[in-house]
Parts: C-alpha cells; sequence; structure tokens
C-alpha cells in the first residue's frame, strides 16, 4: 500500500483508502462533481471526482473503504487527487489499522508526562480540580488519549488531542521562567485544560467529524462548561480563581474574528493565547513540509495566506 504522505505532484494512485467525507457540488459552469477526502493513518487528502456519473464511479459512502484510480495534481500549495475510477471494497481487502492515523509518540508516555506536571502544582485547588478531571475520571482520561486536537489542519490524528496539549503546557513551563510574573500554577492549569472540549466537539475515529453540539456551540464553551461541572466538586474553590481560570479558556483563541468569546484580560490568559497559536502554527507547517520531497519553494499555501519554501542548509 502507498500511503498518503507519500504522494507527490504527478504520482498515479491505486489503492484502497478511507473516504473520510463525500459531497455534491457544482462548478461555475453548472457541471456536478464530489468532493471527497481520502484518508490513511499517515493522514488525509483532497479528491475530486469531476465525472460522479461516470459508470467507472460506483456507489460509496463517508466512511466505506474504497478502491480509488487517479491521479494526484497540486493546486494552491496542496496535493489533490483526481479520480477516475472508484468502487467500495469489501471486509477483508483492507486492514483498518492501516487508516487510522495516530501520533507518532507513545500515547501513555505522553500522558505520564502530562500527570508529572499536575503533581508540581501547588495550589490545592487547582491540583485538585487537576487530578479529579485526568487522574480520578478514567472515562475522560480514555477518551482525551484517543482524541484528535482537530479535524484537519494540524493534530488531526489519534492522540493529538494530548500531544498538542502537552507541547502548549510545555511553552507555558517556558514562559513561566522566562516572565516570573506569570502565576504558573494557574497557567500550567489552564494550558491542561484550554482544549478538553474537543473531546465533546469531535467524534472519535474513523469519522473523526463534528458533533452535534460541536458544531452548536464548540470545543470552548464545552470545555468551560466541563471544567465548571468539576471545580463544583473541589469543596472551597476559590470563586476568583475559578473565573479566572475559565477566562483563560474563553480567551485562549486571541480574537473576536478566531471564535474566541472573550480577549485575553490577565497575563496567563495572553500567555496560553501565545502557546496555543504557536504550537498549532509550527505542527501545521511541519505537516506540510512532511507531505513533500521537494526543496525550495513549494507554492502558495491558503492555511498561511503566503508561498512556503524549505529550508535551503549550505555548508
Amino acid at each position: 500500500m502507498k500511503f498518503i504522505k507519500d504522494y507527490r505532484d504527478g504520482d498515479r494512485v491505486f489503492d484502497i483508502y478511507l473516504c473520510k467525507h463525500r459531497q455534491s457540488a457544482v462548478t461555475k459552469n453548472g457541471k456536478p462533481y464530489d468532493n471527497v477526502i481520502l484518508q490513511d493513518k499517515t493522514g488525509t487528502i483532497d479528491a475530486k471526482i469531476w465525472d460522479p456519473n461516470s459508470a467507472g464511479i460506483a456507489e460509496f459512502d463517508a466512511l466505506d473503504y474504497i478502491e480509488v484510480y487517479g491521479e494526484v495534481n497540486a493546486f494552491q500549495g496542496a496535493l489533490q487527487v483526481s479520480v477516475k475510477r472508484a468502487r467500495k471494497c469489501s471486509e477483508g481487502e483492507y486492514d483498518p489499522a492501516d487508516y487510522l492515523p495516530v501520533s507518532s509518540k507513545n500515547i501513555e508516555l505522553m500522558y505520564t508526562e502530562l500527570m508529572e506536571y499536575i503533581s508540581e502544582i501547588k495550589n490545592k485547588y487547582l491540583r485538585s480540580f487537576l487530578e479529579l478531571t485526568f487522574v480520578k475520571d478514567e472515562e475522560f482520561a480514555a477518551l482525551f488519549k484517543k482524541s484528535s486536537a482537530a479535524k484537519s489542519v494540524h493534530h488531526g490524528f489519534m492522540g493529538g488531542l494530548l500531544e498538542h496539549t502537552l507541547s502548549v503546557v510545555k511553552l507555558c513551563d517556558y514562559y513561566c521562567s522566562a516572565y516570573p510574573m506569570l502565576n504558573r500554577d494557574l497557567l500550567l492549569a489552564a494550558a491542561m485544560c484550554h482544549d478538553i472540549g474537543k473531546t465533546k466537539e469531535l467524534s472519535l475515529f474513523p469519522a473523526n467529524d463534528y458533533t452535534d453540539d460541536g458544531q452548536l456551540l464548540g470545543h470552548i464553551v464545552m470545555g468551560v462548561e466541563m471544567i465548571g461541572r468539576k471545580i463544583d466538586q473541589v469543596t472551597g474553590f476559590p470563586p476568583l480563581l475559578a473565573s479566572q481560570l475559565k477566562h483563560c479558556i474563553l480567551a485562549h483563541h486571541g480574537e473576536y474574528e478566531y471564535g474566541s468569546p472573550k480577549k485575553p484580560a490577565i497575563i496567563e490568559a495572553l500567555a496560553l493565547n501565545f502557546a496555543d497559536n504557536t504550537d498549532a502554527k509550527m505542527q501545521t507547517f511541519m505537516e506540510v513540509l512532511q507531505g513533500t520531497k521537494e526543496t525550495g519553494w513549494l507554492g502558495y499555501n491558503r492555511l498561511f495566506e503566503s508561498n512556503l519554501a524549505v529550508t535551503k542548509v549550505e555548508g
């Protein structure tokens, strides 16, 4: 099997992939076509069926495993498959393990590292809250380990939410050493919890798609609700500290246009916003670079609204 990460512009495709998404559309000229997202354990790739009524395109739906014949083309800085033929596959023709993207890092080791940060929290209320959430709530812990951090763009794989969260915690820990004014306990607690709502916003693989609550509420609102319920279980939790923690979650996207209900009003919220944005952008860029063996300029990328390039190191 040739994995998605190994495809290059001009390659031919003839293999089995998970159809993560399929939607009918119409060109500007009124011609019907289908938007498809193909997935394997190395990631996803956009695909187009320009003639969905062709005899070579058999019936299939989202979450079906399909055999695809087509060509890989570069479009606006990303690879895309032009599908010529497709058919639904039967059980036994594929191994599901080949189609579930998973973190390259050890999930249990990452979770253990996160637990070590919790043990360092000095504020008894925040530590009790974190232990209730990540240690004693075994159902949540299992879900947190399996969840992705996004449907696409960055950390869109099993364990992605944990990997992203741990990276944000480490960045925030560095900020605390560089800027001593920061309240380390508050910032690290907020970093650990900033995306917990994604366990409810996105369904697990293979779907990894938005739930009804994810569409209607979003992970920020649901995350604050989850935090509130856990805080209520900690006797004597200070109301102001609870509001500061919730504010960090509400403001971690930084700007209203990025879906943030609040802008950062305390320094810990600002630090969390920067750490979250840094890890998301760096991971997105790394995933772009991992998808190419080219050197020099890669072309325009819509996510960064810029032409991107692979660094050439001389000497």
